[in-house]
């Protein structure tokens, strides 16, 4: 499976709960101290991945913050249940600890849907593409591929609680005679 990298662009604001998230869980949003390129992928890290995505899709019991704390927006690993987000620290902690994955590949992301809600997946960037994991769909699936979602911003691939800003795929501009590239 193929998929487009990412186009990043200037820093941003983080999510307010991650920036809590940040606070309480440190070590979570260090500086990455070794950035690697796109992670390489063998047969056996990719079936792990979409083993693990399936495994927390199914296992996690959806539910609101709300519900769960009495607060709007509390970022934390899920343990029975969990939101979007929650969703994502726990796949992008399992693929770092326990599949060796560089913390520079595993990202979180926000993106808006079509009902104009934020939402809360993980990319995985890789040497055949940036990936999402997502607890709204089952599969594992290239990022621009991902219909229905307006990529907004993810964490940086340098450092854990810095957050920039996604271009949106598409083809090449074309470009009319006697213009600049």
């Amino acid at each position: 499976m193929q998929a487009q990298p990412m186009e990043i662009g200037d820093p941003v604001m983080s999510p307010i709960g991650h920036f809590e998230f940040c606070k309480k869980w440190r070590d979570e949003c260090a500086r990455i101290a070794e950035p690697s390129g796109p992670e390489a992928l063998s047969e056996a890290a990719w079936a792990a991945v979409r083993q693990i995505n399936d495994r927390i899709n199914s296992e996690i019991i959806p539910k609101t913050d709300l519900e769960l704390f009495g607060k709007d927006e509390l970022w934390t690993f899920p343990e029975i249940a969990g939101d979007c987000e929650d969703y994502a620290l726990l796949k992008r902690r399992i693929l770092i600890e326990e599949q060796g994955f560089s913390p520079s590949n595993v990202l979180l992301t926000v993106v808006k849907r079509r009902n104009g809600e934020g939402h809360a997946i993980l990319t995985l960037r890789t040497t055949e593409g940036d990936f999402v994991l997502d607890n709204l769909h089952p599969a594992v699936r290239p990022w621009d591929a991902a219909k229905g979602y307006k990529f907004i911003k993810r964490q940086s691939s340098e450092n854990a609680a810095a957050w920039v800003s996604i271009g949106v795929p598409g083809p090449a501009p074309v470009l009319s005679a006697g213009s600049k590239p």
